[in-house]
């Protein structure tokens, strides 16, 4: 039986850059580009009058209706797996951001010179995310009106004194596809005294540092791009920089990041496999492996590197993961992390591979003990 195309809509402004993607996305077997409009309003009229849609590309600034508007009616009104494709300005990483909150998939940063031959450039990497995204599970957004709510499930219980005995621990976290939002959840859970965090997260270099002062805008811990140098603290949260590997090392009696700019480990700068590999070595036991989202194998070997040398090691569940599959897939068949569902909500946390359903808190206190 021939396995049918995924069909893809394209809306965006630019005649040129509707035609380059046509022709970019049309190439592949698997692609068929159903139809196409310069802006929603448009698109949505076509789109009404097409058979199933599996992925939509869509721009950001466009006339009659700009795409975070269009994107938030949408996925409140008819969920589908959305990629955006956004300008690599500030404002551009800003709306990137957004609307990965608002429930696009993934993103494609838009050449800021030559449009034609970058875009031709990226063309395997828009592939892949356009295959990838028609898989990622998408729910019915609630309508919202005025700007996006940033609420976790419930106020977080959480003891001093458990905060107290686990200041010398590290929470290291890895994420990729869909994994804003997970990160989002989990870090706007902490209270200003949690224990030092190491973030690598798959992101282009010029929307880490746009991506951090979001979250450092809604957490109550301190969250920044990080530099090298950078001393690993209670109560603030480092992200690598985008095409950075970051690594933890020992200190004397503290522990820094150093940057670096060697080879992408897992086609992938920052790795999450150099994050953890390095926080195997420098912290041991001392240290919370965290996988949110679909990782594919980044990330994997690292974990495993981790809980080897004594760490505590955690991943988020398939079900609620936005891309496919597992978190970590190359975690199976080594005793595994943790894990944790949370069926729409910010993910929750277990250990011992057994469900805690007793906390509705993400890494709830016993996790860091």
């Amino acid at each position: 039986m021939t396995r049918r195309k995924l069909n893809v809509f394209i809306i965006d402004d630019s005649a040129l850059m509707r035609q380059l993607l046509s022709n970019i996305l049309g190439r592949d077997p698997q692609l068929h580009v159903i139809g196409s409009a310069a802006d929603p309003v448009t698109a949505w009229r076509k789109m009404k009058d097409l058979p199933e849609i599996d992925v939509v590309t869509l721009d950001v600034e466009m006339p009659r209706m700009d795409g975070l508007t269009f994107l938030d009616k949408i996925m409140t009104a008819r969920p589908m797996p959305i990629v955006m494709v956004s300008s690599l300005t500030e404002q551009g990483c800003a709306t990137t951001l957004r609307a990965l909150e608002l429930g696009a998939v993934d993103f494609v940063t838009k050449p800021k010179l030559d449009l034609q031959a970058g875009t031709n450039e990226l063309g395997d990497e828009i592939v892949q995310k356009v295959k990838a995204a028609a898989s990622a599970r998408v729910g019915r957004r609630r309508a919202t009106s005025g700007a996006v709510k940033t609420t976790v499930s419930a106020p977080v219980a959480w003891s001093g004194a458990a905060f107290a005995e686990a200041t010398h621990r590290v929470l290291c976290f890895g994420a990729s596809t869909g994994g804003t939002e997970a990160l989002r959840a989990v870090l706007t859970a902490f209270p200003a005294d949690a224990p030092g965090i190491v973030i690598a997260q798959h992101m282009p270099q010029q929307f880490t540092k746009s991506f951090a002062e979001r979250l450092n805008s809604l957490c109550r811990i301190r969250v920044k791009e990080a530099e090298d140098g950078d001393r690993v603290i209670p109560g603030v949260a480092l992200l690598a920089p985008g095409n950075f590997h970051m690594r933890v090392v020992r200190s004397g009696a503290e522990y820094r990041v150093r940057l670096a700019q060697d080879p992408p480990v897992n086609r992938h700068r920052p790795s999450v496999d150099a994050l953890f590999e390095s926080c195997a070595h420098a912290l041991g036991p001392d240290a919370i492996g965290v996988i949110l989202a679909d990782m594919g194998d980044d990330g994997a070997r690292g974990l495993r590197q981790m809980r080897q040398a004594g760490a505590r090691t955690i991943a988020q569940d398939e079900q609620t993961c936005v891309g496919r599959g597992d978190p970590a897939p190359g975690c199976r068949g080594w005793g595994g992390p943790s894990t944790g569902s949370g069926s729409g909500e910010p993910p929750l946390m277990s250990r011992n591979g057994q469900a805690d359903t007793s906390h509705q808190s993400v890494l709830p206190p016993h996790c860091i003990r």
